[in-house]
């Protein structure tokens, strides 16, 4: 897209970089913003600053927050002897919505796939690892998404995790074989965490 004025097109593709948008989408985009009273375009913009200045990942979880601790792990109510781990804060927030889920979070920051180029220590194990240690943990739920990579981070997880007295579960198969928990309803995932089971007995199926 050539637009005549230089600083518009410089607009227009740093929104095209976003995902899923393409050239005319962030040209509507910024045309609604130029239509904006520019206080309000001022507020738009100081959000993203703060996002970036101020947004950190949880020192326990690694969940997204505005604090050292997020407010998941910080809320004494919750259920710390039970973590679930997740690849992202996609996931945290669909399972959340579900609101079947009272326990704590472990978000690994993706999934093992050798073809990307990502390996185990690219991720947040040994920090979950470390969780276990103190004795407080009773159970691992491991909700990543049902693809030969999610399988293969469950398995390498599970290896790691098996020196723990700690039950290892996995969620049940209500969850579509190959999609990822923000794609399936509430409803689905829902009853999938509530009838989670034993991992070693997912391996069977």
């Amino acid at each position: 897209m050539n637009l005549v004025s230089k600083i518009l097109q410089q607009a227009v593709d740093e929104f095209a970089q976003l995902p899923g948008v393409g050239q005319k989408t962030a040209f509507r985009f910024v045309l609604h913003l130029l239509k904006k009273d520019p206080q309000e375009l001022r507020k738009f913009g100081n959000t993203f600053l703060q996002l970036q200045e101020q947004v950190q990942y949880c020192k326990e979880c690694f969940n997204i927050t505005d604090r050292e601790v997020c407010d998941i792990c910080s809320d004494q109510r919750r259920d710390h002897s039970t973590i679930c781990v997740v690849e992202d804060i996609r996931d945290v927030v669909s399972i959340e919505n579900t609101e079947q889920f009272k326990g704590l979070y472990h978000v690994l920051g993706g999934i093992i796939s050798p073809l990307d180029g990502i390996g185990p220590s690219d991720l947040h194990i040994a920090p979950l690892v470390e969780r276990l240690q103190s004795g407080e943990v009773k159970e691992v739920i491991f909700a990543l998404t049902t693809t030969m990579e999610g399988d293969t981070t469950n398995f390498y997880l599970s290896r790691q995790l098996q020196k723990f007295d700690v039950k290892l579960s996995t969620l049940a198969r209500g969850v579509s074989i190959g999609g990822g928990l923000e794609y399936t309803d509430e409803l689905t995932l829902g009853r999938s965490l509530v009838n989670r089971v034993p991992y070693e007995s997912s391996l069977a199926k």
